[in-house]
Protein backbone atom coordinates (compact mmCIF):
# COMPACT_ATOMS: atom_id res chain seq x y z
CA UNK A 1 0.00 0.00 0.00
CA UNK A 2 3.02 2.73 0.57
CA UNK A 3 4.19 1.88 -2.78
CA UNK A 4 1.07 3.44 -4.34
CA UNK A 5 0.93 6.59 -2.04
CA UNK A 6 4.87 7.04 -3.49
CA UNK A 7 3.73 6.80 -6.96
CA UNK A 8 0.93 8.76 -6.80
CA UNK A 9 3.30 11.41 -4.41
CA UNK A 10 5.91 11.58 -7.03
CA UNK A 11 3.61 11.38 -10.08
CA UNK A 12 1.25 14.59 -8.98
CA UNK A 13 4.70 16.32 -7.69
CA UNK A 14 6.12 16.42 -10.52
CA UNK A 15 3.25 17.13 -12.83
CA UNK A 16 2.39 20.08 -10.29
CA UNK A 17 5.75 21.08 -10.83
CA UNK A 18 5.88 20.87 -14.44
CA UNK A 19 2.36 22.79 -14.64
CA UNK A 20 3.56 25.68 -12.09
CA UNK A 21 6.43 26.23 -14.29
CA UNK A 22 4.58 26.10 -17.64
CA UNK A 23 1.96 28.95 -15.67
CA UNK A 24 5.05 31.19 -15.18
CA UNK A 25 6.79 30.73 -18.60
CA UNK A 26 3.03 31.42 -20.02
CA UNK A 27 2.77 34.39 -17.79
CA UNK A 28 5.46 35.86 -18.97
CA UNK A 29 4.88 35.17 -22.35
CA UNK A 30 1.63 37.00 -22.52
CA UNK A 31 3.46 40.29 -21.01
CA UNK A 32 5.71 40.23 -23.57
CA UNK A 33 2.59 40.02 -26.32
CA UNK A 34 0.92 42.62 -23.85
CA UNK A 35 3.68 44.98 -24.09
CA UNK A 36 4.04 44.82 -27.99
CA UNK A 37 0.26 45.81 -28.21
CA UNK A 38 -0.90 42.00 -29.31
CA UNK A 39 -3.77 40.24 -28.14
CA UNK A 40 -3.00 38.94 -24.40
CA UNK A 41 -5.99 38.34 -22.45
CA UNK A 42 -7.10 34.78 -23.01
CA UNK A 43 -3.58 33.64 -23.32
CA UNK A 44 -2.72 35.51 -19.88
CA UNK A 45 -5.96 33.87 -18.56
CA UNK A 46 -4.85 30.68 -19.81
CA UNK A 47 -1.56 30.82 -17.74
CA UNK A 48 -3.15 31.70 -15.14
CA UNK A 49 -5.32 28.71 -14.76
CA UNK A 50 -2.40 26.81 -16.11
CA UNK A 51 0.06 28.20 -12.66
CA UNK A 52 -3.12 27.69 -10.41
CA UNK A 53 -4.18 24.19 -11.01
CA UNK A 54 -0.13 23.41 -10.82
CA UNK A 55 -0.01 24.79 -7.35
CA UNK A 56 -2.98 23.17 -6.76
CA UNK A 57 -1.85 19.60 -7.59
CA UNK A 58 1.69 20.49 -6.11
CA UNK A 59 0.04 21.21 -2.97
CA UNK A 60 -2.48 18.10 -2.66
CA UNK A 61 0.51 15.95 -3.44
CA UNK A 62 1.61 16.33 0.21
CA UNK A 63 -1.36 14.66 1.33
CA UNK A 64 0.12 11.36 -0.68
CA UNK A 65 3.66 11.47 0.78
CA UNK A 66 3.86 9.06 3.31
Amino acid sequence: MKNNFSIRWFIQAVGGLLLTGSGLSMAIDAGIFKSQGGDWFWYGTGSLIVFQAGLCCLIDSIRHKQ
